[in-house]
Parts: C-alpha cells; structure tokens; sequence
C-alpha cells in the first residue's frame, strides 16, 4: 500500500486499540479482587451450561472455563446432550437459581431449535444473569439503574476509556441493532453523554450518516462492509464483527487496511473486541458475588 506525505502522517499517528493487553489488565485486576474476596470468605462461582457439541460454542466455553480458573472464580460445567428437553434445561436453571454457592449463571448460545431461548434467558434470575440478556437486567439499563450489563457492549466502553479516548460530548453512531450489542451499545454510550444514533438495515443515506461519527460502532455481521466512504476522517472506529475470509483468515465488518489510515483509533479482528467478552463475563461474576445480595 503507497501512501502520500499526510496519508503517511495519519497512518502512523492511527492508535491500534490493544484489546488483547487491555483483557489481560482487567482479568489481572480482578485475579487480585478475587484473592482479597477469598481471604474474607468469598467464593466466586460461575455456572456454565452448554446444550449440544457446537464446535463454536465448545471453544467458547473453553476459553470462559481458562479464564474462570485464572481469575480464581469456580466454575460448574454442565455439558448436557442436544436430545435435552426445554423441561429439564429450565429445571436444571431453577436448581441453580436456588443454590447459594452460585452467583452467576450462564447458557451458551445457540441453543438447539426445539428450546425457546426467550424462554431460557427469562428463567435465569436476574441476581445471577451475568450475561444481562435477561430483561430485567436490560430495564435496569434503560432507566440508569444498577445491574449486569451485556458483556461487549460493556467490554467496548473499557475499551474507549482505558485507550484516553473521551466519549462524553462526542457523536456516537452504532450500526446494528441486535439485543445483544446494538440496542445496550447505544444505551451505554448514552450514559456516557455520548450525543448516540442507532443505524440499521433500513438506514436511508447510511454513509452519510456514519461519516458524522466521531465515534463508529459497527455490529453489523457483514465482513468488511464498512470503506473509508463511511468514515469521517480522525474518527475513532470500533468492529464488533468476526468472520473468517475465502482465505480462511479471521477478518471483520470493518475493510481494516482501507479505513485505518482515515482513523485517529482502530480495533483490529482478531485482538480488539473479542478479548474484551470474556473479560467482562468476569468481571460480571465477580460484581455478582456482591451485587446478587443487592438486586
């Protein structure tokens, strides 16, 4: 890639957001919180529920059990067979529900088609639902009132704050609207005193109005759909999306090597946003081992 004199000036002045090291800090915090909890005789314990063998879902729960151990929380594994019924994975969640041991309770997603999701979600008390999908925990947010809150949406403000970047004032745009990034991004962006718009599919002139971004939140599951066409220049541009190309290499909804030179900060997929889910999910349970008493 050939560059011009202030092409080159803004490329190298581009900050690459580091969600890997910054995932890292957070977990390294916490693994000091959790040791200080332990010594006053406070147990972290997160349940993990996984219906089915999806490969995917298999790596994350992996990944949540690594971090649960290094962190210091207790983790339960519930590795139950795809022929499990509605019935006995909302029994198995009212058991857990009732176990004090237990702060947070999390069912990972997808759930095979013959179980309501809605359903399952709604079961989990919202004193364990550390994942915040459920909508009480989605109301809390709404009316600025304490709760779990979605795990990257939450991981992308972490993100914003611990780069120096400010948000209060800024113009927000967030593209995507799905309950589990979209709308609560928007809200926490909002808390913020981020001036926010929600852009979507049905999005007349879209370009436009991402090019009025100081901030870009793009979550919209497309791989590289976003060009420098949508970004206003030294615009701070976060990729929620992930997506393996025909080359097999991890890539996101954002045409990284187009846009960062136009960017004042950037996250790369892999390393930005993704660290930064789990992270949270800890840092979640750990608030649940007090916040759980309080809600």
């Amino acid at each position: 890639m050939v560059f011009g004199s202030e092409e080159k000036r803004s490329y190298r002045m581009v900050q690459i957001i580091d969600g890997k090291a910054i995932s890292a800090t957070i977990k390294e915090e916490l693994k000091e919180k959790v040791a200080a909890m332990k010594t006053e005789g406070t147990q972290v314990c997160l349940a993990v529920i996984q219906v089915g063998d999806d490969p995917a879902s298999s790596v994350y729960v992996g990944n949540k059990k690594k971090a649960c151990a290094f962190v210091g929380i207790e983790s339960l594994a519930y590795e139950l067979p795809e022929s499990t019924t509605q019935e006995e994975l909302l029994s198995l969640i009212e058991k857990l529900n009732a176990d004090s041991k237990v702060n947070g309770i999390l069912v990972q997603l997808p759930l095979p088609a013959h179980i309501d999701e809605n359903k399952v979600i709604e079961t989990i008390s919202p004193a364990k639902d550390v994942d915040g999908f459920h909508p009480q925990s989605v109301g809390r947010l709404c009316i600025g009132q304490k709760g779990y809150v979605s795990c990257t949406p939450a991981g992308i403000i972490q993100l914003l704050k611990r780069s120096g970047i400010a948000i209060e004032g800024k113009e927000c745009v967030v593209i995507g609207r799905s309950n589990i990034v979209g709308k609560p991004m928007s809200l926490l962006m909002l808390r913020e005193n981020a001036t926010v718009t929600v852009a979507h599919s049905r999005t007349q002139n879209l370009k436009e109005v991402c090019k009025r971004a100081d901030i870009l939140i793009v979550a919209v599951g497309k791989p590289k759909m976003i060009t420098p066409e949508y970004v206003k220049e030294g615009a701070v541009v976060i990729d929620v999306g992930i997506h393996r190309n025909e080359g097999g290499k991890l890539c996101g909804d954002v045409d990284f090597d187009a846009v960062m030179p136009h960017c004042s900060a950037i996250t790369p997929v892999p390393g930005g946003v993704g660290p930064m889910t789990i992270a949270m999910l800890m840092n979640n349970c750990v608030e649940s081992a007090v916040l759980s008493k309080q809600l």
